[in-house]
């Protein structure tokens, strides 16, 4: 008997461009009504945002079907589905992915205050101002501070179920396209595979989406975000073997994300002061250091089965 899928020796650049081009073409399809609307205002936009998170995981497995990459024996273990071994590791990392990245951003909100980008004030008026605006006049609200405390306690259960939409982009971004380009090298691909992510988010950056900028610069400071994050969510993946503790990291970004609107004295410039922005950029620049000095990204378990071995033959 023969194992499965040996590890990927070269980097398959046809199944990545064919990868590249379907979940670009995807998410901009699924962005048009907004360009053909009212941009983010759009009331679709509650709807079409999620839905474009899923255009990775189609490109994924069309890719995977398409191309064969990786081949038949391999494919749950390449794409970090399954199995979920060493477990103990692999949950570990989970809890990692959970809790982690709100802390970030939270360090990452008092890098912005240590810079100037953000000043806060404890009565949160920036905050009171918008739910003002997301409810009718007179309607009666509980003080301000127990909603930011509910907004903060929240975090962990949001993060769960935004997890459950994190999971279409990651099993394209960290699924699939990170072991693809594997090969190249950890660092490499690890800096190529956030910069294919953040230029994908193209369609909805250019409508003004996270840093209020439509134009280039709003897509370079994403892609400046995305390949920052993407090296503690590659590392989340690369370490453990599995896609899973990167879902849930994303989860819980997306659901932290917005700490920095709560406390701030009025609108940031989230190019400075969000975890996408500089601050953010930062943040994550300290956690790639502490990864790389500590050799994290040294111990990195087979993605796909091992080289094929022939069994003994029977007697």
């Amino acid at each position: 008997m023969i194992d499965s899928t040996p590890q990927l020796r070269r980097v398959p650049w046809a199944a990545v461009l064919l990868f590249v081009v379907v979940a670009f073409a995807l998410a901009w399809l699924v962005a048009l009504p907004l360009w053909l609307g009212d941009g983010l205002a759009e009331p679709l936009t509650v709807v079409l945002l999620p839905l474009m998170m899923c255009t990775p995981a189609v490109a994924a497995v069309i890719v995977t079907f398409a191309m064969g990459v990786p081949g038949r024996g391999g494919r749950a273990r390449f794409l970090g589905l399954w199995p979920l071994r060493p477990a103990k590791r692999v949950v570990w990392l989970i809890v990692v992915g959970w809790l982690v990245p709100p802390l970030l951003v939270g360090a990452s909100l008092l890098v912005a205050a240590a810079f100037g980008f953000v000043q806060f004030d404890p009565t949160f008026p920036a905050f009171a101002a918008e739910l003002e605006k997301a409810v009718p006049a007179g309607t009666p609200l509980p003080p301000v501070g127990i909603l930011v405390f509910a907004q903060i306690a929240a975090i962990p259960v949001g993060a769960l179920i935004n997890s459950f939409f994190a999971f279409g982009e990651e099993l394209g971004w960290r699924g699939w396209l990170l072991p693809a380009l594997r090969p190249l090298g950890t660092w490499p691909a690890l800096i190529l595979s956030g910069v294919i992510w953040g230029a994908w988010h193209s369609p909805i950056i250019l409508l003004g989406y996270n840093f209020g900028r439509t134009d280039i610069l709003g897509v370079v400071l994403m892609i400046g975000g995305c390949v920052a994050w993407g090296v503690l969510f590659g590392w989340l993946r690369l370490r453990s073997g599995s896609v899973w503790p990167a879902v849930i990291a994303h989860g819980s970004l997306n659901a932290a994300a917005g700490l920095v609107l709560i406390f701030a004295a009025s609108q940031p410039d989230m190019a400075l002061a969000g975890p996408l922005g500089l601050a953010g950029w930062i943040v994550l620049l300290l956690v790639a250091v502490v990864l790389a000095l500590t050799g994290q990204f040294r111990t990195q378990p087979e993605l796909a089965a091992p080289a094929p071995r022939l069994s003994p033959p029977q007697p």
